[in-house]
């Protein structure tokens, strides 16, 4: 398990969040718990939700599904509630952490 790794989620919201990337770092993998984010199907966002592909709500495709980063539902998952694994989003590593970045210190003021 590593940090940007994709999981299904296996919570009564799947259907329309079908994946969950964790973003902890390996730093606390000691814990019992992962800090995920949602990956939101693009077709379940109301309308035309102006944040999408913003630097806060990242697009990325992932089994040939359209997702978009939710990081305002980020929460604290146990381990034995991830999902299986399905990929990595590694390579979007930074986009994902820019997302946090504007959710937890770009947005005051």
């Amino acid at each position: 398990m590593a940090q940007f790794d994709v999981h299904r989620n296996k919570g009564p919201l799947k259907a329309s969040i079908p994946f969950v990337v964790l973003v902890q770092s390996a730093l606390f993998d000691r814990y019992r718990r992962r800090m995920v984010v949602p990956l939101v199907l693009r077709s379940a966002l109301p309308g035309q939700m102006a944040t999408v592909g913003s630097r806060m709500n990242p697009l990325f495709q992932v089994e040939g599904m359209a997702v978009v980063l939710h990081p305002l539902d980020m929460v604290s998952v146990a381990l034995n509630q991830l999902g299986e694994p399905v990929g990595s989003l590694a390579e979007q590593g930074q986009a994902i952490t820019d997302s946090l970045d504007e959710l937890l210190s770009r947005s005051w003021g």
